[in-house]
Parts: structure tokens; sequence; C-alpha cells
């Protein structure tokens, strides 16, 4: 299987979006779609753990083998779901919290120009403007769970407490903070204990080491084996009626430097730009007012045999965000930019100078960026 195919969300199927309604259909919340089977592998379950590991593909199980077996073994007899498009970590943590695709919640990218300015929000360092409330629009998953008197919580690092991507995925309230994973368990393990229904928690540590020195590499593994780690952990703390589900927000892939094109150096590929969003992988090119032709005919005459180019509504009519919310369209470039095969794109001049120095991206179509695993373990302890 080539794992630079490009591949389109499974929303019709079964996605990222699907795996809490599918948790929250086993611990007796009515009226939810469940095309996982989730609540099935779930059958006379009181507690679910959802843990989201960050950047962990299903590609990159596969590659950490040795460093995760219990991830491995967990995976052995299973396939993979995917993610939303794009493949990012804002976008997706969002359609984990709401069951909707990006086009209906609205984050359509790791940065975004709000409309009608050209400040660039960078999603995950965002608060209160704008106001998260009518930003993102879509009613939580957890605030449903809350009104059917589900208990629920999110364990989390302290430093994403009340920030606006965290009102818009699990809410403001049943928040218990961390100040890294080496508190995840033990805190994870109080919840149960206190009788929480529903726990969410997230790691970011595979993420943080294939942004930084690619997955494969040495200090990757060493995230991959602390993982498996920290799987073992949960599963031995589960009390009996309890279960663990393992997912992820996107893979990661390796953009060697000949694949790597920094657009801010590029003279016809700044001519009539305003403005550029999203990430190395999903570029938003936002022109100049009248230019956007002359934009859009540059970007493809330059990059089209390495990426996919095309003008908003094209991108809208793709099918790949999903259903659109009035407005939201207005928040992707003029001209969309998606990257295929290893390539990524810089933007220098504009973004931080250690964006430019990652090894590993994701956040487009391709298999290894999009398809994600979907894990279940049960309790061991005695009495189950």
């Amino acid at each position: 299987m080539d794992r630079f195919e490009t591949i389109d969300p499974a929303y019709a199927t079964g996605w990222l979006g699907d795996v809490l309604p599918g948790a929250l259909t086993a611990l007796g919340l009515p009226g939810l779609a469940d095309p996982l089977g989730l609540s099935a592998e779930l059958a006379g379950v009181r507690q679910v753990v959802v843990l989201l590991v960050d950047g962990l593909g299903w590609h990159q199980i596969a590659a950490g083998v040795d460093e995760a077996p219990t991830l491995a073994a967990l995976a052995a007899t299973r396939r993979p779901i995917t993610c939303g498009f794009p493949s990012t970590t804002p976008t997706s943590l969002v359609s984990l919290g709401t069951g909707a695709a990006s086009g209906a919640h609205g984050l359509l990218a790791f940065t975004s120009v709000l409309p009608g300015t050209d400040t660039v929000l960078v999603h995950t360092m965002w608060h209160d403007d704008p106001d998260p409330t009518t930003y993102q629009p879509v009613p939580l998953l957890f605030d449903r769970a809350r009104s059917a008197g589900l208990d629920v919580v999110a364990v989390n690092r302290a430093m994403f407490a009340g920030t606006g991507l965290t009102k818009v995925i699990t809410g403001h309230r049943d928040y218990h903070a961390i100040q890294d994973s080496s508190e995840l368990v033990e805190a994870v393990a109080a919840e149960l204990a206190a009788g929480k229904r529903l726990i969410y928690t997230y790691h970011p540590e595979v993420d943080a080491t294939g942004h930084e020195y690619g997955y494969g590499s040495p200090v990757w593994r060493t995230a991959m084996r602390q993982t498996d780690e920290l799987v073992v952990r949960l599963i031995e703390a589960l009390p009996p009626g309890a279960a663990l589900v393992i997912t992820a927000d996107h893979g990661h892939l390796v953009s060697p430097p000949e694949h790597r094109l920094d657009l801010d150096a590029v003279p016809e590929l700044t001519a009539g730009v305003r403005a550029i969003a999203g990430e190395p992988r999903v570029r938003h090119i936002h022109a100049v007012p009248g230019a956007e032709a002359d934009v859009l005919a540059a970007y493809r005459e330059r990059l089209g045999k390495v990426a996919w180019v095309g003008t908003r509504d094209e991108a809208v009519a793709t099918g790949w965000y999903g259903p659109f919310a009035p407005g939201h369209a207005e928040r992707l470039g003029d001209v969309m930019v998606i990257c295929e095969g290893d390539w990524s794109l810089q933007a220098t001049a504009r973004e931080p100078e250690r964006a430019a120095r990652l090894i590993g991206y994701h956040g487009a179509r391709t298999r290894i960026e999009m398809e994600i695993p979907l894990l279940v373990a049960h309790s061991v302890a005695p009495g189950r």
C-alpha cells in the first residue's frame, strides 16, 4: 500500500468524529449514530477513558512496533479509520469534541486568516478573540452528555485550561489540570475512582518529537516507548467495567530538504499575496483584491505537479471539508494549495523561524497523514 496515496475522509463509514458518539452510545446516551460499531465493542462497560495520542497515525504504530508492542498488539486485528480534513490537530480535536467535519465547526486549518482582516489566528494559541461560542457554533458532545446526566471530565495540561480551543472541544467545565504526562495516569485513575463515566485525555509527545526529529528517529522511538508504557499503566488502572479507547488526530511524514519550498523566497509566488495561512502541507493563499486570478495562475504553474491547487470554491466542492456552515468558507484562502507526496511549503517571512526547521509535517490527504488507529482495551482487573 502506498503511504503517499491520497484518500478522502471516511465521513460516511466511520471516522474520528464518530469516536465519542460511539463511546457515549455505549454509556447509554441515546440518539447518536455509531457507524464504527464502537458501542457493541463497549457493551456492558460503565466507564470509558478516551486517550488521544497526538501524531499517532496508523502507519506510525507499524514503524514503532519494537518500541510499542502493546499498541501493536491492540492494532493487530484492526483496520485504520481516518481523521477529517485537514489532518491537523485543532481541526481534529474539534471534530472529536463535536462529531462534526471542519466545514461545519469552522476550524479549517492550523492557522486561519480572520475574514475581513489580515489577522492570522493561530488556533493553538487562541483565547477569547474571536469569541469561541460564535467562531465554533456546533454543540459539544461533552455538553450533550452533561445534559443527560453523565459525569464527564477532561484530563489535560494546565496550559490548555480555559483556552479558546479547549472551550470548543470539551467546554470550560469539568477540567482536571495536570502539568505533564507524568501525572496523566494518576489523574485518570482518580477520576475513574470518583465515578466519572467518560474521561478524555491527551498525550502530545509522539507528535512533538515527530515534528522536531522526524518519525522513525531515535528520539521519536523513545517517545513511542514511553507512550506504550503509559498505555500499559492506563490499562492496569482500569477498574472492572471500564475500557480504554485509543485514537489519534493525524499521522506524520518527513519532508526531505529537496521537497521543501519557501514560498516567501519565490517572487512569482509572493506577487499579489497579502497573507498566507494554514501550515506547510496545506496552504491558504490570500490575494490582494483583484489579484486572485494571477495568484492562482502562478501557483498552478509552479506547484501544479506537486500539489492540488484550486480556488476556494473548488476546495469547497471537493467535499473534503464536509458541508460548510454559513460564513465558514470565507476562512479558506482565495487559492488553496494541498501538497502531495512528501512536499512541504514554508513561509519563512511570515511564520516563526522554528516552523521552517521542523522535519515532520501533516495536514494533507495522504494515507500516512489521514489514517489513524481506533484501539480498544478492556479492564484486566479481577471481577470484570
